[in-house]
């Protein structure tokens, strides 16, 4: 009996300093934070690396940073273990909590406020004014996991009867994914698409002309979603989970408003909860939305 007790004690021991393992990896290392490419990379990777700076001063961790070459590769980052943070759009967020078990940290504030809405834009000369003029034309998202560019649009044109069986090209002649919110802006302008898919402020964000941002209309708008925000991989040690929250929710207005302006045009960042994304899990759910 006592044999046994120590075996169980023993192999109880092994467990727990395995359990552990992950963590002081985390500390002696450090943190990897992928970001999510809705901008050119390069400059990205260049205001990402200066974020880390500042989060590893707050944290007195190491970060190091890299941008993902999409955002199915952000989830798979956060499912294989190789990112420990990864700042996540909305549907990024449930998949990478559904695929694996990744949890949310903050949620960003965008222009004061911590949610969006996706927008479907048209030029307005086209003299497009209805969603259901957009049949039989070409149409811009962004990528198949992306919130405004994709989920909640394709939610609207369901729930309209427009798109049957989940498949858009069921109403629109031609679908192209842009890959960034910037591209697909300046393809919708440019006349390579009739319509854009995107996030209530990216006119106003990527075009900068006033005479070109006249051009963009908006014939459709969804419900708010809650804003994006930075996840951490299942199995971060909790005292660094919590250290790290700690001081992103420092990182805000003044001292580092320029900096938050580059990275993702934020203001900063406000307590989230698991629970704050269930609208979007409604909407995932409906389109059948899963990682490519």
């Amino acid at each position: 009996m006592i044999a046994r007790t120590l075996a169980y004690s023993a192999l109880w021991l092994m467990v727990a300093l395995s359990a552990l393992a992950p963590a002081a990896a985390v500390a002696a290392d450090g943190l990897h934070l992928v970001l999510t490419p809705s901008q050119k990379p390069t400059d990205l990777l260049a205001t990402g690396e200066e974020f880390a700076k500042v989060l590893t001063k707050l944290t007195d961790i190491p970060v190091r940073v890299t941008v993902a070459s999409d955002y199915a590769a952000v989830i798979e980052a956060l499912r294989n273990r190789t990112a420990d943070l990864a700042f996540v759009h909305p549907v990024g967020y449930v998949l990478a909590s559904r695929e694996a078990k990744a949890m949310i940290v903050v949620r960003n504030l965008w222009h004061g406020k911590s949610s969006f809405t996706s927008r479907i834009y048209v030029r307005k000369e086209s003299g497009l004014k209805s969603l259901e003029e957009l049949r039989g034309r070409a149409m811009a998202f962004i990528d198949p996991a992306s919130s405004s560019g994709y989920t909640y649009p394709m939610v609207l044109l369901i729930q309209r009867g427009l798109v049957k069986n989940r498949d858009p090209k069921t109403f629109f002649r031609e679908v192209v994914f842009a890959g960034s919110h910037d591209a697909g802006m300046r393809a919708l302008l440019n006349g390579h698409v009739d319509a854009l898919a995107s996030f209530d402020m990216a006119r106003e964000q990527y075009l900068k002309d006033p005479a070109e941002r006249e051009r963009i209309v908006y014939i459709a708008e969804s419900p708010e979603i809650p804003e994006a925000g930075i996840a951490a991989r299942a199995g971060l040690d909790p005292a660094i989970f919590a250290k790290v929250r700690e001081a992103l929710l420092q990182i805000r207005a003044p001292v580092y408003a320029g900096l938050l302006l580059r990275l993702y045009e934020i203001d900063g960042f406000a307590p989230a909860d698991d629970r704050d994304y269930d609208p979007v899990r409604a909407a995932v759910e409906l389109l059948g939305v899963r990682p490519r």
